[in-house]
């Protein structure tokens, strides 16, 4: 029987070295070219609170993940970041909002108001907000397409401030020269049937019903 001597077995080391290294290397490459990919899609980014957030369902039910599904199966583009935070209000939304300026979105879609206007907090302060919100995108990314998705809510605290909140949408849209949605919740607020039971979030069922109403904007603006 033939035995190796130790410069064959040094050969055999060096080339399994060089082959795990190559491969390395291929896979590295691999992972690399599909980041840059990724990222040089441009970025539609949905701002809001606990209904872009997808709250009490898993986040690719929600309309943001929707959105995604549809434009990658429509071989589109565009990526999608949902920045929703539950709790969220026009005030803590602009605080924040300059952790996700980092890059330019081609759309931003605002959605924010409702826990405003479920905490009874003055419409003036919210349209001031919302403006600065869109003033800030519109300050550092100029070309940057601005969606309002706007709000109504339930009567509970009167039908002078329930009026009030729901024309301060429109107004701002107006004001700020940005592309409106009249109700996000449309077809689908009030219903217990798509909503959870706390009659606030939408099911995975209200969800689709809410993409379709954000698709007919957003569809042209892609």
């Amino acid at each position: 029987m033939k035995t190796f001597s130790n410069y064959s077995i040094l050969l055999l080391l060096v080339f399994s070295i060089a082959c795990s290294s190559k491969n390395e290397k291929t896979s590295e490459s691999e992972s690399t070219s599909k980041t840059e990919t990724v990222q040089s899609k441009k970025l539609i980014l949905f701002f809001g609170n606990s209904l872009t957030a997808g709250y009490g369902i898993e986040a690719e039910d929600a309309f943001p993940g929707l959105t995604a599904a549809r434009i990658d199966s429509l071989g589109l583009d565009y990526r999608v970041i949902n920045a929703g935070l539950s709790g969220e209000t026009t005030a803590s939304g602009l605080s924040r909002l300059d952790w996700f300026l980092e890059e330019r979105p081609a759309i931003f879609i605002l959605e924010l108001g409702g826990n405003d206007g479920l905490r009874g907090i003055t419409p003036s302060e919210t349209k001031k907000n919302l403006k600065g919100i869109i003033q800030l995108v519109r300050g550092k990314y100029p070309e940057t397409v601005i969606v309002l998705a706007g709000m109504q809510i339930p009567p509970n605290m009167g039908q002078e401030y329930t009026k009030e909140f729901s024309e301060l949408f429109p107004q701002v849209a107006a004001d700020e020269n940005v592309e409106l949605i009249p109700f996000l919740l449309e077809g689908v607020a009030g219903n217990p049937d798509l909503n959870l039971p706390d009659g606030i979030h939408p099911t995975e069922e209200g969800h689709l019903i809410v993409f379709e109403t954000i698709w007919v904007t957003l569809k042209n603006l892609l």
